[in-house]
């Protein structure tokens, strides 16, 4: 048995949930923040058999994918001011742990 533990960017959480729930996988939904822009994450928790570890790795590649993204930097105040300029940062995306699971049950 083992637990995928998928870090999903939100906008393409939906997407991956769903498909997740068509193809059979029970599924735990925790909302999450973190990384460069401080955006919303949701992380899934599947617990799952070993063989069905390819199939739900698929679903989440096809459904979460990286894009370029423009977002303004904050204006510096110091020895002079200098203006935001917009940068370009990749988002969305997965990031997916597998860990064993000694033991589980459904109660």
């Amino acid at each position: 048995m083992k637990m995928v533990l998928a870090i999903i960017n939100y906008d393409d959480a939906q997407d991956v949930m769903s498909s997740l729930m068509k193809a059979g996988f029970s599924i735990t939904k925790l909302a999450t923040t973190g990384g460069f822009l401080k955006t919303g994450n949701v992380t899934i928790l599947i617990g799952i058999e070993e063989e069905k570890l390819d199939e739900c790795f698929q679903i989440i590649r096809e459904h979460s994918s990286s894009r370029k993204q423009i977002v303004p930097t904050t204006g510096e105040l110091g020895m002079g001011f200098f203006p935001s300029m917009p940068v370009q940062v990749e988002v969305g995306g997965a990031t997916v742990f597998v860990l064993g699971v000694e033991r589980f049950e459904k109660l």
